[in-house]
């Protein structure tokens, strides 16, 4: 997902959705994937709009690829964008693009922010109110990876669609 522009006409926009579920494949013969991003500008309403396009991506998915997505993965890759949005609108300053991506039986889930620092997994705590929220992401994921590039940092989560 390509996003440019200044931070304020992303806040005038509010969110930019592209979609790239394709059909037929690229021209290079490969196969389609079904692969969706959008840009959220970081505000509050920003978590319930990922949860949201996640379903609907999930929706397309069954629709136009016919693959089995079980209610259960639907409703774990909601709660997984849910928690990796709310992390990067909590702590990261400005926009953040979320990428979703249906490739060998998984929801592969892409957060970008522009926080350089990588999230820690703090201990487990039954005392501790909140921080919870990785705790909870790497329990429901089969892997979970923080990548640091030039800019931010790129966390990427990937969520059994046969749960």
């Amino acid at each position: 997902m390509d996003w440019t522009g200044s931070p304020d006409q992303l806040k005038r926009e509010r969110t930019r959705t592209t979609d790239a579920v394709a059909r037929d494949g690229d021209a290079r013969g490969e196969a389609a994937v079904p692969r969706a991003g959008a840009c959220y500008d970081g505000a509050p309403e920003s978590i319930a709009a990922a949860r949201s396009f996640t379903a609907e991506f999930l929706t397309r998915v069954r629709a136009v690829f016919g693959l089995q997505v079980s209610a259960e993965a639907t409703a774990t890759s909601q709660l997984v964008v849910s928690e990796l949005v709310t992390n990067a609108c909590k702590y990261a300053p400005g926009p953040c693009l979320l990428d979703l991506e249906v490739t060998g039986g998984l929801m592969e889930i892409t957060v970008w922010d522009a926080n350089p620092v990588p999230p820690v997994v703090c201990g487990t705590d039954p005392g501790r109110v909140g921080r919870h929220g990785l705790e909870i992401v790497l329990a429901l994921c089969e892997s979970l990876d923080i990548t640091l590039p030039p800019v931010g940092k790129r966390i990427t989560a990937r969520v059994a669609l046969a749960r």
